[in-house]
């Protein structure tokens, strides 16, 4: 028996609440120096993540379960699942299955990317107005296209957002598109969204779209050299993007205006290659659109501007 699983079976036999479990895996995590980013942000969080979800408990209400007692089985569960992600450093929602974006949970597994965009936020906290007025008008918007759209998490969330546009989400890897599929018919909105498998705009020539979403790979080459152990874990092509991390986005930005209506607009993640696109594109009018975690990663444009 290794040390690691003597550790396990003693954490079963021994931790006893629920709250025995978040500080012992609040210990292990931070011991461990894991690296975070897949939904959470830092060990606690982690830790309440996987207890709760391990234990199908709700994964935004702690409190309540803090002092209950764990069964046999619970217990074994757990100590199974946080010495996973300590000895594998495999992101928790690939042990898990599962991946929520503003409370929506997603299936995952390792063919497909963690869904963690920016965009997902963006899209329920008051990205449609500013000072000067609405940026989209939720209820006008009747087409979307979500481009690289791995899991099927834009899309899905955008069919909640925009309640009278069909939305068409495209995807390259018949991996991440199998992971996708199951999401959409899983949803309830299955009747509103097609998947398309292809490069970029391929599958979907000669349509056009009032919004289009994409949360394109965006990671350059030093950095996909450096990657932490949880990121190694995902597929490099949801990842890698060229040299300076813009190669699809170069692509994205010279086909869009194809398929944008007149008054459409586009919303783009792209990481931290503000500085080179920006400097690529110096006469484009890009919106930044910033969140409570982010700023200049996700801009806007308009099909105008383009």
């Amino acid at each position: 028996m290794t040390d690691a699983d003597a550790l396990r079976d003693e954490a079963a036999r021994e931790l006893v609440t629920v709250r025995d479990f978040l500080r012992y895996a609040v210990s292990r995590f931070e011991a461990a120096d894991l690296v975070y980013g897949h939904g959470t942000t830092d060990a606690l969080d982690e830790a309440a993540f996987m207890v709760l979800e391990g234990l199908r408990l709700p994964i935004d209400r702690l409190d309540p379960f803090l002092d209950a007692r764990l069964l046999a089985p619970e217990r074994a569960r757990l100590a199974d699942l946080i010495e996973a992600r300590v000895t594998t450093r495999k992101p928790a929602p690939y042990l898990l299955n599962k991946a929520y974006i503003r409370g929506t949970p997603f299936y995952v597994d390792e063919r497909v990317i963690v869904p963690r965009s920016f965009i997902g936020e963006l899209l329920f906290s008051g990205l449609f107005s500013d000072e000067e007025g609405a940026l989209v008008d939720p209820m006008e918007v009747e087409s979307v296209l979500d481009l690289c759209t791995g899991s099927g998490a834009l899309a899905i969330l955008a069919a909640r957002v925009f309640p009278n546009a069909r939305v068409d989400a495209v995807e390259l890897s018949p991996d991440a598109a199998e992971i996708a599929r199951f999401n959409i018919a899983q949803s309830g909105f299955a009747d509103r969204i097609e998947l398309l498998e292809g490069d970029l705009f391929d599958p979907v020539a000669g349509r056009r779209y009032d919004l289009i979403l994409t949360n394109p790979p965006y990671v350059d080459a030093q950095a996909m050299e450096q990657l932490p152990p949880e990121y190694a874990h995902e597929p490099a092509m949801a990842l890698a993007a060229g040299v300076d991390g813009l190669d699809l986005v170069r692509r994205i930005l010279a086909q869009a205006t194809d398929h944008m209506t007149k008054e459409g607009a586009m919303i783009c993640e792209i990481g931290r290659c503000k500085p080179s696109l920006e400097a690529d594109y110096p006469d484009l009018p890009l919106l930044w659109l910033d969140t409570e975690e982010s700023a200049g990663e996700v801009f806007l444009v308009r099909a105008s501007d383009l």
